[in-house]
């Protein structure tokens, strides 16, 4: 089969670790192709050649498949020096058959390049896929916390200290004092001076799960684990910083605004979010294309009028973390979220109807950054909740300041 030009100057690069293999595709005045191949390395001075070399055939288009992370780094030398590229999926080309080296990888990627049929991936732009290193790793550092938290509270466990049983957050502030307290030496008359008034057992319950055997060898794990715990912390709050101080634009503030209006989506969130799918939706076709790049929705299984149990691709594990995330949030709430999770939670199970509220709310998120609007529950009047919470506060502060008669006045 012979494929229609819509390219008259097109390059494929098959990216590897060690090694990037080029392609050029030129058509001449008179019909005729001409096929250049070249082989570059991966270090910095290769790139550099890469771009000058890709620069010098002033390609109409070049392609490269999303090998991994290791196509990044071309692609933003390409960006720099004003060349056009594209980053297509693997899966779409690596069906084709008799194609098995390098070289013959970079001539198909260049033919089906040059005749249209190649679909460009979502790549945000250059400010946002930096922050992205700054947001995957803040999330990697959260995986870490929540480990070290629950490896000192079995650590506790096993010294018969059942804190966690008194308390509904062992690394609240009260039970972190507490905690450090018992660590320091101190006995459980002594630590139970730091308990907050607010918590809500017994301070003979208190004292009594505070009443353990922590040894000299328990004290000391349980200290280098606060102390990590404390580190993680204070680093998970530098990223956070740095995150929301580089999304300073307005067009960025609003957006972070608008996501916040969802329930279950915080600050932190919100940016996490950004720096993965971008702030306009403009590169994605709908809400579905959406969806199935991130991995959140059901697979495509159907033959002959049946449709099978189809199981969801990959996507973006990012997205898809900080989804199920806002989800499970929002899902505690009193919204239409909550009301999706409760209705199919019984036929298709927790994990399942998660992911059905993550699809839910990604397309929400979808139409809110497309249309500039603020999120609107269609089953619960939020600012009427908010009022009949607030009512109380708000009278007392009136009369408080005179500006609304005592209810013993007007008796």
């Amino acid at each position: 089969m012979e494929l229609i030009s819509l390219y008259k100057r097109v390059i494929g690069l098959d990216v590897h670790q060690a090694q990037i293999t080029a392609c050029a595709l030129i058509e001449g005045p008179d019909g005729t192709t001409q096929i250049e191949r070249r082989t570059f390395g991966a270090f910095k001075r290769d790139r550099r050649a890469l771009a000058d070399w890709c620069a010098s055939h002033t390609p109409d288009l070049v392609v490269m498949e999303s090998t991994g992370i290791y196509w990044k780094s071309p692609y933003a030398y390409l960006e720099k020096v004003g060349i056009r590229a594209i980053v297509v999926n693997a899966r779409h080309v690596k069906q084709v058959p008799g194609r098995k080296t390098d070289v013959a990888d970079a001539e198909w990627l260049a033919t089906l390049a040059r005749a249209g049929l190649l679909r460009a991936s979502f790549v945000p732009p250059a400010k946002l896929r930096a922050l992205r290193l700054v947001s995957r790793q803040r999330q990697k550092l959260g995986g870490q916390l929540a480990s070290e938290k629950n490896r000192l509270g079995k650590v506790l466990a096993d010294a018969g200290i059942r804190l966690s049983v008194v308390v509904s957050d062992l690394h609240g502030k009260s039970a972190r004092a507490m905690t450090k307290a018992l660590i320091d030496g101190a006995t459980p008359e002594a630590a139970l001076v730091h308990a907050s008034k607010q918590l809500k057992a017994p301070r003979k319950e208190i004292e009594a799960a505070l009443d353990g055997e922590l040894g000299a060898t328990e004290r000391f794990v349980a200290a280098e684990i606060l102390r990590h715990i404390e580190e993680l912390e204070a680093q998970i709050a530098r990223f956070d910083k740095h995150l929301l101080d580089n999304l300073s634009e307005p067009v960025e503030l609003n957006a972070l605004a608008l996501l916040q209006t969802i329930p279950g989506v915080d600050r932190i969130g919100a940016a996490m979010l950004l720096v993965e799918i971008g702030i306009t939706m403009s590169d994605f076709r709908g809400a579905d294309a959406l969806a199935s790049w991130s991995g959140l929705c059901p697979g495509n299984n159907e033959s002959a009028g049946k449709r099978r149990h189809g199981k969801s691709r990959k996507g973006n594990p990012y997205v898809r973390r900080l989804l199920c995330e806002f989800a499970n949030a929002a899902i505690k709430t009193r919204c239409a979220i909550q009301a999706k999770y409760q209705a199919l939670v019984i036929r298709k199970g927790r994990k399942r109807a998660i992911i059905a509220c993550a699809h839910k709310m990604l397309r929400i998120i979808f139409h809110m950054l497309s249309r500039k609007q603020a999120y609107r529950d269609t089953t619960v009047d939020i600012e009427a909740l908010i009022v009949k919470r607030n009512a109380p506060r708000w009278i007392r502060a009136l009369t408080r300041h005179g500006l609304l008669p005592s209810a013993a006045a007007t008796r």
